[in-house]
């Protein structure tokens, strides 16, 4: 399996280009897979950078409702004339950040015949699935951190039960990517207990302090590799690096193998 980091927030590669956002290319089995697309169409103009042709894509995914997810998906569906996206089905609620302001997905593409609603379990290929583990204990959950859903003209915290989690099995290798962890990365690892986990650990407004450092030897505890980005913060990771082995960082133009 190789994993390609079309976008992230921190480049490897003075021709590749950073936002805030995440987009992941996945090459499994002879079947080419896109987690994500980041906020805008650069995480397609990456793809070009490094000679990935997104025409190619057989299924994508967006991992939750969030403008820095799916922002692209509009891009997406122009270079790709079949590939289905998988949703779930919450995930073109309302959903604001802290200062109030719309990060949701676009509307107006809801009804398009290739976005395909999920629920809380789906086995997209054999041996590729998705799921919320929506109903989980979440005894590590870090809390929404200000990010809300709409409901009529009154914000409520998120509970992000939109967002899914991508598990690759190949051989004998779990693989799991996960867009932002928003309902606990210490919780998620302990649920799938997979041999890699790739995605964001959400932490990058914490603490450099006795949370963060409780969070990574709870994380150091199972025996899985993990590859962080985006949404985990530069800082964040290279404290987590000094107490985790296992503990890599993903950034735009790396390719990994596993």
């Amino acid at each position: 399996m190789t994993i390609t980091c079309l976008l992230e927030n921190t480049s490897a590669r003075p021709d590749i280009s950073a936002e805030h956002g995440l987009s992941l290319y996945i090459e499994t089995d002879g079947r080419r897979i896109l987690f994500d697309m980041g906020q805008s169409p650069l995480f397609a103009q990456n793809a070009s950078r490094l000679g990935i042709d997104l025409a190619g894509v057989d299924l994508a995914v967006i991992s939750h409702g969030h403008n820095d997810h799916g922002g692209g998906l509009r891009t997406f569906l122009e270079v790709n004339s079949h590939a289905p996206v998988y949703v779930h089905r919450d995930g073109f609620l309302p959903h604001h950040n802290a200062a109030g302001a719309y990060i949701g997905l676009d509307t107006a593409l809801w009804e398009h015949p290739r976005i395909h609603f999920t629920e809380d379990r789906l086995e997209l290929l054999d041996g590729v699935i998705l799921m919320t583990c929506n109903g989980m204990p979440r005894p590590h959950c870090l809390g929404h951190f200000g990010l809300t859903e709409r409901v009529g003209d009154r914000l409520i915290p998120d509970d992000f039960r939109h967002e899914q989690y991508l598990l690759i099995r190949e051989g004998n290798k779990r693989v799991l990517f996960s867009g932002c962890s928003h309902k606990g990365i210490a919780d998620i690892a302990e649920w799938f207990s997979p041999n890699v986990l790739i995605g964001g650990f959400h932490v990058s407004k914490m603490p450099l302090g006795r949370e963060l450092d409780g969070l990574a030897r709870l994380l150091n505890t199972h025996e899985t590799v993990y590859y962080t980005c985006h949404c985990t913060g530069c800082e964040q990771f290279a404290f987590m690096r000094e107490r985790m082995e296992r503990l890599h960082y993903l950034a735009c133009g790396q390719s990994i193998t596993i």
